[in-house]
């Protein structure tokens, strides 16, 4: 963690848990075989069996519900491609070796290597290529913005995901009957307000049902598409890779737009990584290869042998495999398998942004533990609500699925190209892989990220636009707290007071002890606390016991239990306390605390008083940052949670100290 450490004396120093991270990942119920969230190696066969199927419910969710509208939208009447049989085919072996080169060879093959003490997702791969702890320059400062603006999207992919996905299942009822077709809308927003609301609850209870039900999704998926290509079997022609090449070649940068469109085949990438250290590797390939994989592609054919038979019915393929009497029971079990893909998506949101606090990105919000079990488990109301407005937003302001496929894929495809160049650094510069095997592997993967990427640029002015606007103002806000922490500490410096020369000036000196243990907070492991200076200016008193206390953040997941706390003696009994934690945990101060071993005795948190400092920003004209973003920056100070709350200290036992400060 750089010195640009939260406002200083109040230890800005932060709690998380990983996207992501930090390992909830999606935020599903897990098994206790997870080991604590750690990326497990090898699994027994037992714990392999309950990961895998634990995964099929959280991992999968988002690539597992594209067959809803993916091959729709790809053939769609705008991009000026006719569903013939042709094209049919075409498309398939296009949505098939997308599968195969994005998921198979790329996330499960390659990036899923790049791991950061068994965590993946973007901020992870970002703490490989330049860890928090330093201060980031030439290139490495570059790729970081990358990476910054990397996760930033995914807050854009977190609002349209429910939206499309929701609202993609509940028109299924328009296939039944248009009798349904005006209540579509209300429907849908009721479904989305159960949701978010439901979040406060955690999902501990209802993750245990999460892998069973998408383990019927899946075989419903199957299912379906077997019944219609049982009728046309010749469809499975279209997984050789040269009907993808003969598409382009007769439909020119027509195909192109279409590519945009099969994108949505594998929207559900940046899970398996991000969501790889609650499961671990293993894990994840298995339930792909074995269930997922097979199950999508089977249903993805029957709806190409369906089209080739009723060409009418690209209008709705998913829905109309099934069966007139099972159309009810088909859109309540896909609506099911919406919401599951959603709650995990909601869940990455809520892991994503501890993740950012704790690494200093974003200002501290409020975290609520749902689970006592499960590190994972958190609810954040202000990005839940902020999630659940977009969403509703998004769902009235674009009316169908089919407009709403419009804005989804720009944020995914740029995120992906950022992948592979955050990859390419770690594979060069950590692993030492030959640079001409690197340049050729990027090349490689570029090439087919950027296909995808041009794809969907068409589509930014018909709603592409909205996904890269919430990036571009979560990634100015993210900018704008860890510059304006950075200066903050600089302010600061000059005005404290080393920690050896404070002891010496308390033992010549020996200022009047009071009973009882005062402990201050401090982002500095160096410094006296401010906290404490001002007390004693004003106070002219010091407890028997002096603790300054740091929790410092490290650009690792997890922090070993043996390593999990230092202990300095000062001298005068005067201890300097760390707690060291990774992005992916939340600190305990007092669990902490009680563990620490300073004079002997056990802390005793009703005998302990809390000095926490309180910084007044005054933006200034003092060069380091435009004034407009100061002016931000001490919005979100000013509403940031109180340290008291968000380290979960005994209200009744703290004290705050304020001071201002121009920045």
């Amino acid at each position: 963690m750089d010195e640009a450490s939260e406002k200083a004396g109040e230890d800005w120093v932060e709690h998380l848990d990983p996207e992501e991270a930090g390992a909830e990942g999606a935020g599903a119920a897990v098994s206790d075989a997870v080991d604590g969230g750690h990326a497990g190696g090898d699994h027994g066969s037992e714990d392999l069996k309950v990961l895998a199927l634990a995964a099929l419910g959280v991992v999968f969710g988002d690539i597992g519900t594209s067959p809803i509208y993916a091959l729709r939208e790809s053939l769609h009447p705008g991009h000026g491609v006719t569903a013939s049989p042709e094209n049919v085919v075409g498309v398939l072996s296009l949505i098939f070796w997308s599968l195969i080169l994005v998921i198979s060879i790329k996330y499960l093959g390659l990036v899923m290597k790049a791991d950061n003490r068994g965590e993946g997702g973007i901020i992870a791969l970002t703490a490989l290529v330049s860890p928090p702890s330093e201060t980031p320059t030439g290139r490495r400062k570059w790729l970081v913005l990358v990476g910054l603006f990397g996760a930033a999207l995914l807050y854009g992919d977190s609002m349209i995901t429910p939206a499309i996905s929701v609202l993609s299942a509940v028109e299924g009822l328009e296939v039944a009957t248009p009798v349904f077709q005006p209540y579509v809308i209300p429907i849908t927003i009721g479904i989305l307000i159960a949701l978010f609301a439901f979040q406060s609850r955690g999902t501990a209870g209802i993750g245990a049902i999460f892998g069973p039900v998408m383990l019927v999704w899946f075989g419903t998926l199957a299912l379906l598409g077997l019944l219609h290509i049982a009728d046309h079997p010749d469809i499975l022609g279209a997984l050789s890779p040269h009907h993808a090449v003969s598409f382009f070649a007769r439909n020119g940068a027509a195909g192109i737009i279409v590519l945009g469109s099969v994108f949505l085949v594998v929207t559900g990438g940046e899970a398996l990584y991000a969501d790889m250290g609650h499961f671990g590797r293993r894990p994840i390939r298995l339930t792909w290869f074995a269930v997922v994989l097979p199950c999508l592609m089977i249903n993805y054919l029957g709806q190409g042998a369906l089209v080739l038979a009723e060409p009418e019915a690209i209008e709705s393929p998913f829905f109309l495999l099934a069966p007139r009497w099972a159309l009810y029971p088909l859109v309540t079990l896909t609506t099911a398998a919406t919401i599951i893909a959603s709650q995990a998506v909601i869940s990455g949101a809520f892991s994503l942004t501890r993740q950012a606090i704790q690494l200093g990105y974003l200002p501290r919000l409020r975290v609520d533990h749902t689970s006592e079990e499960q590190i994972g488990q958190i609810y954040m109301p202000a990005v839940n609500w902020a999630l659940m407005l977009a969403c509703i937003g998004l769902v009235l302001g674009f009316g169908s699925s089919s407009r709403l496929a419009a804005a989804y894929g720009v944020a995914v495809t740029t995120d992906m190209v950022f992948t592979t160049l955050l990859f390419a650094v770690v594979a060069a510069a950590r692993w030492k892989w030959p640079a001409i095997w690197v340049g050729l592997l990027v090349t490689a993967l570029l090439t087919i990220d950027f296909g995808f990427w041009f794809g969907n640029v068409g589509k930014i002015p018909h709603g592409g636009w909205f996904p890269l606007a919430v990036a571009g103002l979560v990634f100015v806000i993210m900018t704008t707290w860890k510059t304006g922490r950075r200066l903050l500490a600089e302010r600061l410096r000059d005005r404290r007071v080393p920690s050896v020369m404070f002891v010496d000036d308390v033992r010549r000196n020996s200022p009047h002890r009071v009973p009882g243990t005062a402990v201050y907070m401090d982002s500095n492991p160096t410094g006296t606390p401010m906290a404490l200076l001002h007390n004693l200016k004003h106070n002219k008193v010091l407890h028997e016991k002096v603790i300054f206390l740091t929790v410092q953040n490290h650009e690792i997941p997890y922090v070993d239990e043996a390593e999990r706390v230092t202990v300095e003696d000062l001298g005068e009994n005067i201890f300097r306390v760390i707690i060291h934690v990774g992005f992916a945990e939340s600190p305990n101060v007092l669990k902490a605390l009680q563990e620490a071993s300073t004079d002997g005795e056990s802390f005793a948190p009703q005998r302990t008083s809390f000095f926490l400092s309180r910084e007044t920003l005054i933006p200034s004209r003092k060069p380091g940052m435009a004034r407009w973003r100061k002016r931000i920056f001490a919005l979100m100070a000013r509403n940031a949670q109180s340290p008291t709350n968000y380290f979960r200290i005994p209200a009744n036992r703290v004290v705050e100290l304020g001071m201002q400060v121009e920045v």
